[in-house]
């Protein structure tokens, strides 16, 4: 077994240590949950009875009898996202197989499934990061029944995988299988698209040649194929140990990809309490499990959605992480894909040059990945090297391509793309914020010039086709944070700076906001920390100040002293604007309650020992300390 590289190892013991307490906690709440039969044993025959009704005879009869396992199904299934819209077939597929095993399965609830590609730049886009602790909720209330054995989990996309799996974790006795859907086939590529929308930015081509850009890009089942945060999740749960090895990149509506939903049920129901192989998840997820997670976000060049989204996943299994740990294990993982935006391959190009069981072995052979974790499909991490195929009619799994096919989408640990994972941490008297630069230039990593700051994307946008930033400046957009706004993506700026920047001239962002996996060529220091709404400095920058990102070192530097900075008065934002409309006046206890962006940017603190914001959190956890 290869030596586990010393960072890997330095930075677990960090997590492991700093997560004592509240990771002990945690799995007190699981043990004190644990059964040895089904819970349905327990409930009153009003009850069962009551689950059952609807039941075929079949499964009916099994669950009134009370032996068989119940496997939850848990979807985000709707028909307008192209990445769900395939789950509308896999209940069938999943009960289905699971009556071939004595077994017997439920849809337990559904959530729903916000799509950022289809709220880019409007309002609604406000409620797509607290969609995430919504979804987790409702698969609480999905599993709050408690009739179940096993869950099976269907979600791909942005804020969908991870509210699953937080929800899922707060069920931590049971199992989990996480059944994904997809990527769409290839479509227009990557590298036309740009152009068009690069051309559309200047005034080139107008809205109807972008449209059918658009709509070549975007054209039919499964996940978009550019490698963002929808992208990002699947690869995250094949590392962390949540999905059947080889899951990640299957096409939708392909009889692999049916036999792997299938067997994806099965394995549900074979690692339940009363089996040889009880697998919760609250053993899967460990502190060597995210830092897998971590690794692999650098080595692919993943979403920053991410710097978000695995520090509340880690909190929901009582495990601190935080923005350091994302710094050194970026420093020592090198960056061996090139996937757009960080290139011009989409991932159906990675998947066939060898794909996630390729990734996986060379960072477990250079020593980057725990081996000895524990996974859904047991064996530890060394299994997902491993590709499924079928054979004679029947689901197989063979060992994965020795070498890459394309070096140009894929490369060994021996010959990467560059050194380090291309994530950052940035730190200076403007905050802490996070850098993605791995589809960032040498030459533009650095960038000096002076301020100007504006109130929306839309002013941005609007300056430049008035001609009014024809030069080096820094754009600096505060109250996009959580407790402002909700946090939205601000990728609706990324072709205008993008197309000032070919001309030329430095241009940077600077914000509390967040750019997502489609961040992109311009350096973009986002979710600035403290945000703006709950008295950061970013709210105090003014035209004219000189700001420096420094990528290479770290660096998010202003030319005016602390005390100065923090003396001026903030900006005056009418935030009302953002209070109403498209749902968001439901949402205001959310914008209240959200935790800074490093802390998860959550409504929730489920990490509090003691001590937190969430009191209402805090009994149970100090019951069981206690």
């Amino acid at each position: 077994m290869p030596k586990l590289h010393p960072t890997v190892a330095a930075v677990t013991e960090r997590i492991k240590a700093r997560s004592e307490k509240t990771r002990a906690a945690y799995l007190a709440q699981m043990e004190a949950a644990r059964r040895s039969g089904p819970a349905r044993q327990l409930h009153a025959c009003g009850n069962v009875a009551h689950a059952a009704a609807a039941c075929p005879a079949g499964d009916k009869n099994a669950l009134l009898a009370t032996g068989a396992v119940n496997v939850g199904i848990v979807t985000a299934y709707n028909d307008m996202l192209s990445a769900h819209q395939p789950f509308k077939t896999f209940p069938d597929i999943i009960k289905e197989a699971l009556r071939e095993v004595g077994a017997v399965g439920q849809i337990a609830g559904a959530t729903p499934a916000m799509c950022d590609g289809v709220t880019q730049g409007q309002a609604g886009m406000d409620l797509s990061l607290f969609s995430r602790d919504v979804i987790a909720l409702s698969t609480a209330v999905a599993l709050a029944h408690d009739m179940f054995e096993a869950g099976v989990c269907l979600g791909v996309c942005d804020k969908i995988i991870p509210g699953l799996v937080i929800g899922a974790l707060r069920f931590g006795h049971l199992p989990f299988v996480f059944a994904p859907a997809g990527p769409m086939t290839s479509g227009l590529p990557n590298e036309e698209k740009a152009r068009v929308r690069r051309e559309f930015a200047e005034g080139k081509v107008g809205r109807e040649e972008l449209l059918k850009a658009e709509a070549a890009s975007y054209h039919g089942p499964g996940t978009c194929t550019f490698y963002g945060t929808a992208n990002s999740n699947q690869m995250l749960m094949e590392v962390m140990g949540l999905h059947l090895p080889g899951a990640a990149f299957i096409n939708p509506n392909t009889e692999l990809r049916d036999m792997m939903t299938a067997a994806s049920a099965k394995r549900a129901a074979a690692i339940t309490r009363n089996t040889d192989e009880y697998t919760p998840i609250c053993d899967v997820i460990d502190e060597r499990a995210i830092v897998n997670a971590v690794v692999g976000l650098m080595a692919t060049g993943g979403s920053t959605n991410h710097t978000i989204h695995l520090i509340a996943i880690a909190a929901a299994a009582g495990i601190s992480l935080n923005w350091d740990d994302f710094d050194e294990l970026s420093a020592v993982t090198p960056l061996l894909t090139r996937i757009y935006p960080n290139g011009l391959a989409d991932v159906n190009h990675f998947h066939a040059a060898g794909g996630m069981g390729f990734l996986v072995r060379e960072l477990l052979d250079a020593g980057l990945l725990h081996d000895d974790v524990v996974t859904i499909a047991g064996g530890g991490l060394r299994s997902y090297t491993q590709e499924p195929c079928i054979e004679n009619d029947a689901l197989s799994w063979r060992d994965s391509a020795g070498a890459s096919s394309d070096t140009n989408v894929l490369r060994p640990v021996a010959e990467p793309f560059q050194d380090d994972g291309g994530l950052r941490l940035l730190d200076g008297p403007i905050g802490r914020a996070v850098i993605k630069t791995s589809a960032v230039k040498l030459e533009h990593r650095n960038v000096t010039a002076p301020a100007i700051v504006f109130s929306s994307q839309d002013e941005l946008i609007a300056r430049f086709k008035a001609g009014e930033l024809e030069r080096d400046f820094i754009a600096v957009l505060p109250f996009q944070g959580p407790k402002a706004s909700g946090m939205p993506e601000l990728h609706k700026l990324t072709p205008t700076l993008s197309v000032l920047q070919a001309r030329g001239f430095k241009v940077a962002l600077v914000t509390d906001g967040r750019m997502s996996g489609a961040s992109g060529k311009v350096p973009a220091a986002i979710h600035v920390s403290p945000e703006a709404a709950h008295g950061g400095a970013i709210a105090r920058i003014q035209d004219g100040d000189i700001i420096t990102l420094d990528a290479g070192n770290g660096l998010l530097t202003v030319n005016v002293d602390a005390e100065t900075l923090m003396a001026r008065a903030p900006h005056v934002v009418d935030l009302k604007a953002n209070a109403a409309g498209v749902g968001r006046e439901l949402f205001a206890m959310f914008r209240a309650n959200a935790s800074s962006a490093e802390a998860g940017a959550a409504i929730f603190d489920l990490l509090s020992v003691g001590a937190g914001d969430n009191v209402a959190a805090r009994p149970a956890i100090e019951t069981l300390e206690r």
